[in-house]
C-alpha cells in the first residue's frame, strides 16, 4: 500500500514519527515522506538523522491552519495523523490550546485531505479517548468521530479515514519509564496508586499496527492492538529496584487504568489474532461484510483494559526490553 507513495505525517517529529519514518523508508521505499509539524528546531534536528535522502522532505505548518495543509498536501496520496496537544496535565490547565489542536485540527485535516484527494488518512487516538475522564481524552474521543465520519463526509470522494488506539508506549519521551531512570538516583520513585495498571506498547509495534490499518482499511475502523499489561509498581521495581516507592496521588485527569475498548464499543467490535477492530455505527458499517472480513464478534459488554487483560509483561520481558533499548529511551 504505501511503496511509491507520497506520505504525509502531521507532528511527525515526535516519538513515532521517529520510529515510523526509518521503518518505513526501509520496508516499503515510498516515493516521499513530508513530516509536517510546527516546530523548526525538531525538524532541524531530525532532518540530520536524513541527510541526503532525497525521499526525507520537511515542512513547517500547524493543523491548526488549513490553508497551509492545503499546500502541504499537493500530491499527497496517504497521511498519519499523529499531532495532538496530548500531556494530560498540560490540556488540563491549557483546555482552548488542546481543542484548537486535537478537534479544529482534525476538522481541517479531514476537510483538506477530501478536497486534496489523498487516498488513506490514519489517525493516532489513544486509550483515554475511551470513556474518556479528561480533557485529552474527550478531545481525542471527538477527533475520533469525526474522523470516522469522515468517510461519510467525503460522499463519492475516494478519500478514507481510519484509526489506531493504543496505550501507553513504552520509552517514549513524557512516558513512565525515563522519568522513573531519570530519578531513580534519588532512591524515591513516586507511585500515583498502587493499583495503577499501564498497557504496555513499543513504538515499533505501534508503526507496524499503523501499517497494517493502511493495508486492511475500508474505512472508519478503529484498530486496537492486542499488547501486554503491567502494574506500575512492578514497573517501577525493575526500573529502580532499591529505591523506595512512594504514593503521591492521582494528578488531574489521570485514570487508575488504561481502557482501549468500553462496553458500549463492545457491541460493534470484532475480535482477530492479533488486535481488535471497533467498526463504525453510522450507515451500518457495522454489519459490512467487508469491514468485518475474518472477524469473531466479542461477547456484549466486553472491555479492554489494563487491570482485567489476559496478558501480562513480565519483570524479566520488560527488563529485556530496556537493556535492549537503553540508549534510546527517552530520546524520541
Amino acid at each position: 500500500m504505501l511503496k511509491d507513495q507520497t506520505i504525509l505525517v502531521t507532528g511527525g517529529t515526535g516519538s513515532f514519527g521517529h520510529t515510523f519514518i526509518p521503518m518505513t523508508l526501509e520496508k516499503y521505499n515510498p516515493k516521499k515522506i513530508i513530516i509536517f509539524s510546527r516546530d523548526e528546531m525538531k525538524q532541524w534536528d531530525m532532518a540530520k538523522k536524513f541527510e541526503g535522502d532525497t525521499r526525507v522532505r520537511f515542512f513547517i505548518g500547524d493543523v491548526r491552519d488549513k490553508e497551509r495543509l492545503y499546500r502541504a498536501l499537493d500530491g499527497v496520496d496517504c497521511v498519519v495523523h499523529a499531532a495532538a496537544t496530548k500531556i494530560v496535565p498540560t490540556a488540563e490547565y491549557n483546555p482552548f490550546e488542546c481543542v484548537k489542536t486535537n478537534v479544529t485540527g482534525a476538522m481541517n485535516l479531514v476537510d483538506a485531505c477530501i478536497d486534496k484527494g489523498v487516498k488513506k488518512v490514519v489517525a493516532l487516538s489513544t486509550d483515554k479517548a475511551s470513556s474518556p475522564i479528561n480533557l485529552y481524552g474527550a478531545t481525542k474521543l471527538t477527533s475520533d468521530k469525526l474522523l470516522v465520519a469522515g468517510n461519510h463526509y467525503a460522499g463519492h470522494n475516494p478519500t478514507r479515514f481510519s484509526v489506531v488506539r493504543y496505550g501507553n508506549v513504552m520509552g517514549s519521551r513524557g512516558s513512565v519509564i525515563p522519568f522513573f531512570m531519570s530519578i531513580k538516583d534519588k532512591g524515591v520513585l513516586p507511585i500515583t496508586d498502587d493499583r495503577m495498571t499501564r498497557f504496555m506498547i513499543s513504538l515499533e509495534e505501534g508503526v507496524e499496527l499503523v501499517w497494517h490499518a493502511f493495508e486492511d482499511m475500508e474505512g472508519g475502523e478503529i484498530y486496537v492492538k492486542k499488547i501486554p499489561s503491567m502494574k506500575v509498581t512492578d514497573l517501577a521495581r525493575v526500573v529502580a529496584p532499591d529505591a523506595k516507592q512512594e504514593i503521591v496521588g492521582i494528578r488531574p485527569g489521570e485514570k487508575l487504568h488504561e481502557q482501549m475498548i468500553s462496553g458500549e464499543d463492545s457491541y460493534y467490535t470484532y475480535e482477530y489474532p492479533k488486535h481488535f477492530k471497533i467498526l463504525p455505527q453510522i450507515n451500518n458499517w457495522d454489519k459490512d461484510a467487508n469491514r468485518i472480513k475474518d472477524g469473531k464478534k466479542v461477547s456484549e459488554g466486553f472491555v479492554y483494559s489494563s487491570d482485567n487483560n489476559t496478558e501480562w509483561m513480565t519483570d524479566n520481558q520488560l527488563q529485556a526490553w530496556i537493556d535492549t533499548n537503553r540508549e534510546k529511551i527517552g530520546s524520541i
